[in-house]
């Protein structure tokens, strides 16, 4: 498939929305990184709620952009340790053991 469509873009928002609703920030984090665990989780949400803005006004390809950039702080912030994740969760890249 070449294309962006509809059905992708839902499928994609839903499971950012999912995985979203499901991140935990790590226990005992520094204060520093109590603070960057913060902003991936802020950076992740804004990047969520750009996409579904993009995919209501028709614009799926921005969207589809926007929902991964979304994700990959999330994937970022479970596999730095930032975000308690379930181990064996398709919702997120597992942290380092």
């Amino acid at each position: 498939m070449n294309e962006v469509t509809n059905e992708k873009i839902e499928k994609y928002l839903n499971i950012t929305k999912t995985a979203l609703s499901r991140i935990k920030i790590a226990k005992d984090l520094s204060k520093e990184n109590q603070k960057y665990a913060d902003e991936f989780l802020d950076m992740a949400s804004r990047y969520h709620k750009d996409g579904m803005h993009y995919k209501e006004k028709g614009d799926v390809v921005t969207a589809f952009a926007a929902v991964n950039y979304a994700h990959g702080w999330i994937d970022a912030g479970a596999r730095i340790g930032l975000f308690e994740v379930e181990k064996d969760s398709e919702d997120f890249v597992m942290p380092r053991e």
